[in-house]
C-alpha cells in the first residue's frame, strides 16, 4: 500500500472508521469500495433513483483524495458514461459540495448523498455537458429520452464488491497504524512478512460500442415503468437526505454571516 503514503496516518486512521461504517451502513442506493493498492482512491457504485430517467442503472463513480485531503475537497468523476448537465463527458462531476461550499468536516458518506442528489435534481444553471443542460432547460422529454438511452446501454449492472473487504483493508491500516513504532524496533530482528488483502474490484473497462445516440436502433423499446410504492418510498427517503445535506450547508452559510454581522 506504498500509495498510501501520500496521506497522513491520522488521515488515514479516519478514513478506515469511516469506509468501515459505509461499508456496515451503506446509504440508500450507494454501495462502496476500495482499492487496496491505494486507499486514497473511494469507489462506489450508484444505483439510479426511482422516478428519474437513471432508473434501473447502476453508475459507477471514484473519488480522488490529494494529499492535504480533507483541507481540499476530494474529485468526484463518473466512470460508467451518463447523459447529464452537471457531469463532463470525461466523468468529471460538478457540484459546489466539492467545489466552493466543501468543509473539512464533511464526510464521505455526506459526499456520495449529495452525488446521488444530482441523478435527481440537476443543476442545468452550472451544466459541465452543455448539450444536456441545455436540453433540460428546453425540452425535458428530450433530454430524458437520452438519458435513458445512455442509462440502458452503459449502466449494466456491475460485479459487486467483495463482501468483507472493506473491513479486512480498514482493519489491516488500523493495525499497521498501531504497531509502526513496535515493527521499527523489531525489525533488525524479524523478518517482513507481506501482507495481502483482497482486491475489491477494478474501475470498469468495458468497452463502448460507437456512438449509443447515433445507433437507437439496437435498444428495445423504451416504455414507461410503473413505479411500485417501495419505489417512490425510496425516492421520498433520497429526497429528504438531498434536503438534510442543503440544509447542513445553509446552516453553515448563516453561521458565517452572524459572525460576520457581530464583527460589524
Amino acid at each position: 500500500m506504498a500509495a498510501n503514503e501520500n496521506l497522513p496516518p491520522n488521515v488515514i486512521k479516519q478514513l478506515a472508521k469511516e469506509l468501515k461504517n459505509l461499508d456496515e451502513s451503506p446509504p440508500e442506493g450507494i454501495k462502496v469500495g476500495i482499492n487496496d493498492d491505494d486507499f486514497s482512491t473511494i469507489y462506489a457504485d450508484i444505483e439510479g433513483p426511482a422516478g428519474t430517467p437513471y432508473e434501473n442503472g447502476v453508475f459507477r463513480m471514484k473519488l480522488l483524495l490529494s494529499h492535504d485531503f480533507p483541507h481540499s475537497p476530494p474529485k468526484g468523476y463518473f466512470l460508467t458514461k451518463i447523459f447529464h448537465p452537471n457531469i463532463a463527458p470525461n466523468g468529471e462531476i460538478c457540484v459546489n459540495t466539492l467545489k466552493k461550499d466543501w468543509n473539512p468536516s464533511l464526510g464521505l458518506r455526506h459526499v456520495l448523498i449529495v452525488v446521488r442528489c444530482l441523478l435527481i435534481e440537476p443543476f442545468p444553471e452550472s451544466a459541465l455537458n452543455e448539450q444536456a443542460g441545455k436540453m433540460l432547460l428546453e425540452n425535458y422529454q428530450e433530454y430524458a429520452r437520452h438519458a435513458r438511452l445512455y442509462t440502458g446501454i452503459h449502466a449494466k449492472p456491475k460485479p459487486k464488491f467483495k463482501s468483507g473487504a472493506i473491513s479486512e483493508s480498514t482493519t489491516a491500516l488500523n493495525v499497521d497504524q498501531t504497531n509502526t513504532s513496535v515493527t521499527a524496533d523489531q525489525k533488525s530482528i524479524t523478518p517482513d512478512v507481506a501482507l495481502t488483502l483482497p482486491s475489491p474490484l477494478a474501475p470498469s473497462t468495458t468497452p463502448t460500442k460507437g456512438n449509443g445516440l447515433e445507433q437507437p436502433a439496437s435498444l428495445a423499446p423504451t416504455t414507461d415503468t410503473v413505479v411500485s410504492g417501495s419505489a417512490v418510498a425510496a425516492a421520498t427517503a433520497q429526497k429528504k437526505e438531498c434536503g438534510l445535506a442543503k440544509v447542513h450547508l445553509d446552516k453553515k452559510k448563516l453561521d458565517a454571516r452572524k459572525k460576520s454581522l457581530k464583527r460589524l
